[in-house]
């Protein structure tokens, strides 16, 4: 084996540990340059430099050791049966199991502790608590987490986020120090850990007596019914002028939705949490390591292995009717109350395209509609001249918008959750504006390869393959289907197994492509994506940087020689070095608002 390195060794060091802790025999320790993720018995964690830099093999270590506690301690079924409904409090309710799991390793065994606290260091220093300036921009779940770490283990916080922690120490201590002392008592029992964890949430009123709730659902109702069965949504009040900051923090009286009253949506929420498996949240963790270009190799050229097993496909045809009803209802019990926010952020985008579209009037005409404000003029004199206005409508040009979002395994859970129901609703609001929008989505067929490997090493395995996948590229909605026929199509995205890897040179192409084949005179292209293309197949025979140059020509010629305005919105990864118009966001529940804003000011340009 004399052309094994040392990362060789480590990797199956690695793996042979993670299969002990979790007690899991087929355990699958997958390495990406994106971000760490669990599917089940799958789990992918950072991938250490060749020479096995000690900090990068620390933070390796410390999400194998994570993830591992998590399926040695952690039962799915127990943590659906307790988890609250309301955003924030599941999103700490979450949080609080994390560190428990986390915790029963840091005290049995001490070098999992260090590997935990690297892997927690690294995530803190993308967390939004990093970077908080005031009480609304820190995440109450990770404050609530860094707090809960602190009692069950005696370990301080890391030193980056101690600022932002001590803005809601002090609060969080005063309304449920008790319950965070007790949380030790419940270590090893995690039914009672998360009974202690609900009445702790209650505490800090995270949750909503059951009263309370029902009044907000019943007033929510009534709105959403209105706004869904009228095309005219442009007259809801202004109090959907917030910021993220309250979309983050505890949920009002009016951003809230009524889930199912039906006596069969426990039972459907149940069961499409099935279909989700272990998803969790981790899929949205911004740790994904920059690239120099520096470090891209010169005179590159981009190629596939084979086409043959690549796919383009509506999302009728991967799902049939009934389950791909089930899978929407689903979606909008879990988002009830983002869905409320974001559409009044919807609407607001709507007022303002339609305020472009408005009519107006050129006056002291001879000839047209008689102008009431020249009334007295007309009476005293009827045969006076200019009289009369002539109506003219404000130059708005035909519109298309496309919605590319990246439906690879890190967005599983809330960010591909809130992708889907915020893409619905942009397209709800920009069809009432008279704005064709068209939904696609971008994944593999397979994990590690597929078919397209399986070519490649039934010849032998050529060197530098080029791309070594097989590609899915998803069509949700058409540009020319109505919104109503295509709704039931975004549930697909929570379907477990569909979320897979990315490769997005190849897609923002095939996106493209449709795009330049519209009539519409204007050409919007929105990307929606958690950072840089990862493939482990094509990445493992390639140079590093394989995809991620592609990425860079593609969005290059497109910004560069096309007519196609592109712009990117990133989750917890830094995109704005590869687009020039792009944003990024640290926190999943910002996409609605972003959205709303980017397309705002795409429209709003001369």
């Amino acid at each position: 084996m004399a052309d094994r390195s040392k990362l060789d060794d480590f990797k199956d060091v690695l793996g042979g540990a993670g299969r002990a802790i979790a007690q899991v025999p087929d355990l699958e320790l997958a390495y990406t340059a994106e971000a760490p993720s669990q599917a089940g018995q799958h789990l992918k964690v950072p991938m250490p430099a060749r020479d096995l830099p000690p900090a990068q093999v620390a933070e390796a270590r410390g999400f194998a050791d994570s993830f591992s506690l998590k399926l040695r301690h952690h039962d799915e079924a127990t943590h659906r049966k307790n988890a609250p409904q309301e955003a924030v409090a599941r999103a700490c309710f979450d949080a609080l199991e994390q560190v428990r799991t986390d915790a029963l390793g840091s005290r049995n065994m001490a070098g999992a502790k260090n590997n935990l606290n690297a892997a927690l260091e690294m995530r803190m220093r993308s967390d939004p608590i990093a970077r908080a300036q005031n009480r609304d921009e820190v995440p109450i779940s990770t404050a609530l987490a860094l707090l809960a770490r602190e009692k069950l283990t005696g370990q301080v916080p890391p030193a980056g986020t101690i600022k932002g922690l001590d803005m809601l120490r002090e609060w969080i201590e005063e309304s449920a120090g008790s319950d965070l002392d007790g949380l030790n008592l419940t270590l090893d029992d995690q039914n009672s850990f998360a009974k202690l964890s609900t009445q702790l949430l209650q505490h800090l009123d995270l949750i909503k007596s059951d009263d309370q709730s029902e009044a907000d659902d019943s007033e929510d109702d009534s709105d959403d019914e209105s706004d869904d069965s009228q095309d005219d949504g442009a007259d809801e009040e202004a109090t959907g002028d917030q910021g993220e900051s309250e979309m983050r923090s505890e949920p009002s009286d009016d951003d809230s939705q009524n889930g199912e009253s039906d006596q069969n949506a426990e039972e459907l929420e149940e069961g499409a949490e099935e279909e989700m498996g272990d998803a969790g949240d981790d899929g949205m963790m911004p740790v994904r390591p920059n690239r120099a270009m520096s470090d891209l190799p010169p005179g590159f050229n981009y190629t596939a292995w084979t086409e043959k097993y690549d796919e383009v496909v509506s999302a009728t045809e991967l799902c049939d009717e009934e389950e791909l009803t089930r899978l929407r209802a689903f979606l909008d019990q879990q988002l009830t109350s983002l869905q409320g926010a974001v559409t009044k952020l919807a609407n607001r985008l709507q007022r303002r395209l339609m305020a472009q579209q408005n009519r107006s009037w050129d006056f002291d005409q001879e000839e047209g509609m008689l102008d009431a404000a020249r009334l007295a003029r007309v009476v005293s004199n009827p045969s006076h001249s200019l009289s009369y206005k002539i109506e003219r409508e404000t130059d708005f040009r035909d519109t298309v918008v496309t919605l590319l979002i990246d439906n690879s395994g890190s967005m599983r859970g809330r960010p591909i959750s809130i992708a889907a129901i915020s893409a619905d609703i942009m397209a709800r609001t920009l069809e009432r504006c008279s704005v064709k929008t068209e939904i696609l989505g971008f994944t593999t067929r397979a994990w590690k390869g597929g078919q397209t490997r399986e070519d490649w090493l039934a010849a032998d395995r050529p060197t530098n393959p080029g791309r070594l996948n097989d590609l899915r590229h998803i069509v949700y909605k058409k540009a020319d289907e109505p919104w109503r026929h295509a709704k039931k199509n975004l549930g697909l995205m929570m379907r477990e197994g569909l979320l897979k890897e990315n490769i997005d040179g190849e897609a923002l192409l095939w996106a493209h492509s449709r795009l330049i084949a519209r009539p519409e005179e204007r050409r919007i292209l929105m990307v929606i994506s958690d950072g840089a293309p990862v493939d482990d197949s094509t990445l493992s025979v390639n140079h590093g940087a394989y995809l991620e140059n592609h990425l860079r020509k593609v969005i290059e010629w497109i910004e560069s020689r096309s007519p196609v305005q592109l712009v990117a919105i990133g989750i917890g990864h830094d995109v704005t070095r590869y687009y020039k118009k792009a944003v990024t966001i640290m926190d999943a529940e910002q996409l609605g608002g972003t959205m709303v804003e980017q397309l705002a000011g795409l429209f709003d340009e001369d």
